[in-house]
């Protein structure tokens, strides 16, 4: 067997399994209103940015044109309810998903809002694009769901393999080059620590030579070479005793343990692994970087990963936040993949039977301004009023929750927080409302902060 560095394995454990040891605690999660038959993974897909509300789920035909724009209405499986005629896959399944229509808050900027839309919780500072991830952040809800899952709470997360992570993220951490704190907070275990950051895939897994670092070992090891975890157990040993002898010795934690077996199962190699998809498949999802990303989530949480985020791509262009060239920035580069990509995750896990048993998250940190910036074809920032979308785990198919004005500017009826948005999915999820959770003081801190929408179930 070829030789194995013992920084590997401690890096395993440490950059990509967990990292530090949290301290943290579970309390009150026995009782309160939950699902009958509550999901058992999630699929958020986050369309960072801020997509429009006027030019995907929330059209407004008879508004002035500057404020209706280029797009068109499409009808929809639903009879009376219309979205953008570049989400033609999805028209065909709006029978399965919730649109809510009057998502609301008061935050322009994308970093503390981020941290809102992916928590449920405010962020420490809003609004700000000037506050980088912090420790005592609220935690990621996929954090919180692989807490749970370490903490053998809800049965539901905790058949998984146990080398499989609890939470992962893809493509990248969501980051904005014109915001000075970059990295959008929220992203993280923050106040439950580390060992509840996300296990980050990064790179486009539509490239032919995409690998995941983590599972690559070093010297060119393959799982095939360690006929037995026996033989590099011992290995370790060895260099361990020999790292002792000069003075650089130091124990194995736990989450280096989980990392011998990260790099060891076959299970978890395959499931990574897309070459065990077949190419109509992987046509159906998009041959890009969002269909790819989220045909991996799909595998991911078959395989008994609780959470998996899927950020929208650094694709060069500030994602969704279209300030300029909106129409065609969407027709063309940003409505088509996550259309096709949508449409073949709802598809394939009703295939499979597994929608029910798989909450899908559609929604970005806002919205965008009703009025068309004149000269650029751009829509600027706009909290006031969005769109969502919820899909699966019990989620009633074919509903619409609120609505927005003439304008798409403000709730009409039903405003629903970001706070309430999360809510919703933590119900979805099993998660009772009096739920809690200490952190590494042992300061208390509810896991709701918003109330559930009970009519979506």
């Amino acid at each position: 067997m070829r030789h194995i560095h013992r920084r590997a394995v401690l890096q395993a454990g440490v950059s990509t399994l967990a990292g530090l040891s949290s301290g943290a605690s579970v309390e009150a999660v026995t009782s309160g209103s939950v699902n009958a038959k509550p999901a058992k993974a999630c699929i958020f897909l986050f369309m960072w940015g801020g997509p429009s509300q006027l030019d995907t789920l929330d059209m407004k035909p008879d508004a002035p044109a500057e404020v209706r724009g280029d797009f068109k209405p499409a009808s929809t499986t639903v009879p009376g309810l219309q979205i953008c005629e570049h989400f033609q896959h999805l028209a065909q399944l709006m029978d399965k998903v919730a649109v809510i229509r009057s998502l609301t808050h008061n935050d322009p900027a994308h970093l503390s809002s981020a941290h809102a839309t992916l928590t449920g919780h405010l962020a420490r500072v809003r609004p700000s694009d000037a506050e980088p991830p912090n420790e005592t952040d609220a935690p990621h809800l996929g954090s919180v769901l692989a807490h749970l899952r370490d903490q053998n709470r809800f049965k539901g997360f905790a058949g998984a393999e146990s080398s499989l992570p609890g939470f992962v993220t893809m493509p990248w951490k969501a980051y904005h080059p014109a915001a000075p704190g970059g990295q959008a907070p929220g992203q993280h275990g923050g106040w439950l620590g580390r060992t509840f950051d996300p296990f980050l895939l990064t790179g486009d897994p539509n490239a032919d030579n995409w690998s995941i670092p983590a599972l690559q070992l070093l010297d060119g090891t393959s799982a095939g070479r360690l006929t037995s975890r026996q033989q590099l157990l011992s290995t370790i040993e060895r260099q361990q005793r020999s790292l002792a002898e000069s003075g650089a010795g130091r124990t194995m934690t736990s989450h280096q343990a989980k990392a011998v077996d990260f790099l060891t199962s076959q299970k978890v190699r395959r499931a990574f692994d897309l070459k065990h998809e077949s190419a109509d498949t992987r046509d159906r999802y998009g041959r890009n970087i969002h269909g790819q990303s989220v045909l991996l989530a799909r595998r991911l949480v078959e395989h008994g990963v609780p959470m998996v985020s899927v950020n929208w791509h650094n694709d060069g262009q500030n994602f969704w936040d279209t300030h300029g060239n909106n129409f065609n920035r969407l027709k063309n580069d940003l409505l088509p993949p996550s259309d096709r990509a949508l449409s073949a995750l709802l598809d394939d896990l009703d295939e499979r039977g597994l929608l029910d048993e798989t909450l899908i998250a559609w929604v970005g940190e806002f919205g965008r301004r009703p009025t068309i910036t004149a000269g650029n074809a751009g829509r600027e920032h706009w909290p006031n009023c969005y769109s969502g979308i919820l899909a699966g785990g019990g989620i009633r198919g074919g509903a619409v929750f609120g609505a927005s004005d003439a304008q798409g500017a403000y709730p009409a009826e039903s405003p629903v927080s970001p706070q309430d948005y999360v809510a919703t999915m933590l119900r979805a999820l099993g998660i009772p409302q009096n739920a809690a959770l200490r952190d590494r003081q042992q300061r208390p801190h509810r896991v709701y902060a918003g109330m559930p929408i009970d009519s979506l179930f």
